[in-house]
């Protein structure tokens, strides 16, 4: 009996050492291969264009933000930088005669996608060529700001758009639960806005006006532009621009999309419309996995061990300090 003890644990040993350099040479191999990608590609994602005239589709799917990736650093969903990249080259290529953005977005940051729809008018004025906005599931908020200056935007029937605002996102005052523990803090600023959105001292009216200043400013530009993309007067967009969601039969009734309708009669339209003929349609996508997403990228990580009140609180707080200003819509964000 004592004698197999021994051999159980050699061999669990063993074991142990094998799945560790397993584990070892998988990420090796895929540090080397993310090398090799990232070394290969150029500016635009190493895309390979066509040498007969094409349609360029163009997902923009998730987060419109400046960059998007899993645990290890793969990029996935929207690439902002590879997008804008990509239209200067398609701008630059007579082979294109047209850009289909396929949106499954709940929206994103201000700065993204106020880039982005500079970068479609961009390549409007400059090729004279069509972009369509070709709506997925949802295309809120910064989604929509995006296809405001589409030369058509169709939407799937079951397609939630519109969201037409801005958000801060939420503000945390945890003042008064602090105190409630006892804790106190010191605040050493150069002014008494400074500060202003921190969670442990109380908003003032002044600076919940400045805020809300930033939010409508944003707001403004965000209704400006659907008024002009839409061929609508300003006040009747500040009217159904509360936010809301609308279904894509609602967004057809007030004007907001041109017709409901699938990806594909989107392709259909743009083809008829200017006259294609059997224009080719070439998806274009920065999506990249390396080898270790695909055999880890859909592992969720296990939760940590159970935190105290407190601890959980001081958590929250750095988590909430941030709060950039973005055309989002919260109910729609993963």
């Amino acid at each position: 009996m004592d004698t197999k003890v021994p051999n159980k644990k050699a061999r669990l040993k063993k074991a142990l050492i094998i799945f560790g350099i397993i584990i070892a040479v998988i990420v090796v191999l895929g540090i080397m291969l993310s090398r090799f990608d990232t070394d290969s590609s150029s500016a635009s994602g190493g895309n390979i264009y066509p040498d007969d005239p094409y349609i360029a589709k163009l997902n923009v799917e998730g987060t419109i933000g400046e960059g998007n990736s899993d645990y290890f650093g793969t990029p996935v969903g929207y690439q902002h930088q590879w997008t804008l990249d990509t239209i200067d080259d398609l701008i630059k290529d007579d082979n294109n005669k047209g850009i289909i953005l396929f949106i499954n977005s709940p929206g994103g940051g201000v700065y993204e996608s106020d880039e982005l729809y500079f970068k479609i008018k961009e390549y409007q004025k400059k090729t004279g060529r069509p972009v369509y906005s070709a709506m997925g599931t949802m295309a809120a908020s910064g989604g929509y700001y995006i296809s405001t200056p589409c030369d058509k935007i169709i939407a799937n029937r079951n397609c939630w758009t519109g969201s037409i605002g801005v958000t801060l996102g939420t503000i945390y005052d945890f003042s008064g639960l602090l105190e409630k523990y006892g804790v106190k803090t010191n605040t050493i600023t150069s002014g008494a806005n400074k500060a202003m959105g921190n969670p442990v001292d109380p908003m003032t009216d002044e600076q919940k006006k400045i805020f809300q200043s930033l939010v409508d400013e944003a707001y403004d530009q965000f209704v400006n532009l659907v008024a002009e993309g839409r061929h609508m007067d300003v006040q009747k967009v500040r009217t159904l621009a509360d936010g809301r969601i609308y279904t894509a039969k609602q967004a057809l009734a007030l004007g907001l999309i041109d017709k409901i309708g699938t990806y594909d009669e989107a392709v259909a339209d743009m083809k008829t419309t200017y006259k294609m003929g059997d224009c080719q349609v070439v998806e274009l996508d920065d999506e990249q996995t390396s080898l270790l997403g695909m055999l880890f990228g859909k592992v969720n990580l296990p939760a940590l061990s159970s935190k105290s009140d407190v601890a959980s609180i001081v958590e929250l707080m750095k988590d909430e300090t941030e709060f950039p200003i973005s055309y989002m819509c919260e109910t729609l964000k993963k």
